[in-house]
């Protein structure tokens, strides 16, 4: 999910924050970032398949034991190890394993600046092909005159055209948007 200034600077203070800095500090002692990054996206994406592990992951009623004993059992069948596997133990057993989804985002951002590379939020009426994916991405790249990094969106409300957030801007080149525009300038006509 794409954040304005002041949710990703909130989401840099506080505990998701500390625990990413304090993360990616490390990481980039070791130089293990990507690696770090890679097995933050596992279970970042095992959390967005299963619904007893958002549970796990969100519930205040799992004992502190509770959870780090599931986390255990995902982590060893995930194959996540090392560093990033340490980090989610820690958040388990401080009782944080429902930050943890910010703290991951977090992390990604501090990836993100550090690499120069600039958040981009582009939105469709449908999933495009692979080729209108990397023209999309080229032109970002253009536009933003550094590495893009692009979350996808499809939202079928659109009707077609696109919607594109890179930091502080916006396009907004919907078909929904131009339709909205012709039914206000009609009212405003008669």
């Amino acid at each position: 999910m794409a954040q304005n200034g002041s949710e990703s600077g909130s989401l840099l203070g506080g505990v998701a924050g500390r625990y990413a800095s304090a993360l990616f500090e490390l990481a980039r002692e070791e130089r293990a970032v990507d690696a770090v990054s890679q097995g933050l996206d596992r279970f970042d994406a095992l959390l967005g398949e299963s619904d007893d592990l958002r549970r796990l992951v969100k519930s205040p009623v799992f004992s502190a034991e509770d959870q780090v004993k599931a986390i255990e059992a995902v982590l060893a069948r995930a194959g996540i190890q090392g560093l990033p596997a340490n980090f989610i133990r820690l958040a388990a057993a401080n009782r944080r394993l429902f930050v943890l989804p910010d703290m991951i985002r977090a992390f990604r951002k501090l990836v993100r600046e550090s690499k120069g590379i600039v958040q981009a939020e582009v939105r469709l009426a449908e999933t495009p092909s692979d080729a209108v994916l990397e023209e999309i991405k080229a032109s970002l790249r253009d536009v933003a005159r550094a590495e893009v990094d692009v979350d996808l969106r499809v939202d079928p409300a659109l009707i077609g055209g696109i919607v594109v957030k890179l930091g502080s801007r916006m396009v907004d080149a919907s078909l929904r948007t131009k339709l909205n525009s012709i039914r206000l300038a009609m009212r405003d006509a008669r």
